[in-house]
């Protein structure tokens, strides 16, 4: 009887299904997006990269055969002209006095509604009610409701106290427009500023509070410092809205007694100069301008996410 010996089997090597390349799993992962990119870019950027090639040129609508190429010749009169830099330099101290306003109510509203009290839900809802309000229906309501000299209600509680009867857009036309600007924006500014308040560190502030700290030495060295990062979220995104505004000082003033910011001058050389050349070139400004507050706040909304992000 002969023993038989079978050779081991080789082993077959398992096959594991290849895996796309790094490239094309990154170009599936963005395709959904693809068709938001082509409309964000058709919508925005398109009609910009338009507007950028009208400002190098002289066109005005009246006499579209006459256009013609100037270069920078739009940009050094927007910078140069006397009504165009006086719209600029309203445009700044609107921005400035809005935004600044807004910081100071929108924070002290923020510190009371950072208490607990009965019916701060409702009060917190009042308070927010202002900015969602249309930006023209409330430049009609402070124009019309809270301004007129014959029929307003500042008006008429002045004749209740035997007080004298300005004409409030005549008189202070400026602070007119930037009156229902801060009233629209402070509620805005509120909400960031509490969400700033609700972020801190209670242990630190009990601590303080056991060291012998009162409310004033707690809101000095702890809450402002833990707050400068909300601060400054808030005025840039404020910054880049009032430096866009047109509806205030349309409806409120049309423009006049020297209110005239830079999307308004931008409207009145395309609307009612027919210039569209110097229009773009002052739109283009805006837009630049825009864009540089606009990189300052998303270094403000990076660095707060990695702060909250460190801190979890």
């Amino acid at each position: 009887m002969t023993a038989t010996t079978t050779a081991p089997l080789a082993a077959t090597p398992v096959r594991t299904p290849s895996r796309p390349p790094a490239r094309l799993r990154a170009w599936a992962t963005r395709a959904p997006l693809l068709p938001a990119l082509v409309f964000m870019i058709a919508v925005t950027q398109l009609p910009f990269v338009a507007t950028l090639v009208i400002s190098f040129f002289d066109w005005n609508a009246l006499y579209p055969k006459a256009r013609r190429f100037t270069g920078l010749d739009n940009y050094r009169q927007v910078l140069t002209d006397a009504d165009l830099r006086h719209s600029v330099w309203t445009t700044v101290l609107l921005t400035v006095a809005v935004v600044l306003a807004s910081l100071v109510l929108g924070l002290a509203l923020a510190l009371l509604l950072d208490r607990r009290f009965r019916g701060r839900g409702v009060v917190r809802t009042l308070l927010i009610a202002p900015f969602l309000v249309v930006p023209v229906a409330a430049a009609l309501l402070w124009k019309h409701v809270l301004y007129n000299p014959e029929y307003g209600l500042f008006n008429g509680l002045l004749h209740y106290v035997g007080g004298p009867q300005p004409d409030w857009i005549s008189g202070t036309p400026l602070l007119a427009v930037e009156a229902s600007l801060v009233w629209q924006w402070t509620p805005f500014m509120m909400l960031i500023l509490l969400a700033g308040l609700q972020s801190r560190d209670q242990q630190q502030i009990e601590a303080a509070r056991v060291d012998g700290a009162n409310d004033w030495q707690v809101f000095r060295h702890l809450t402002l410092p833990h707050l400068r990062r909300y601060l400054e979220l808030g005025a840039l995104l404020g910054s880049i809205y009032i430096v866009q505004n047109f509806d205030a000082v349309f409806t409120i003033t049309s423009g006049g007694l020297g209110t005239a910011n830079l999307p308004y001058t931008v409207y009145q050389s395309f609307y009612q100069a027919h210039e569209n050349g110097l229009a773009s070139a002052a739109g283009v400004l805006v837009v630049i301008g825009s864009i540089v507050i606009a990189t300052f706040a998303l270094r403000v909304v990076s660095s707060l996410f990695r702060e909250e992000v460190s801190r979890a």
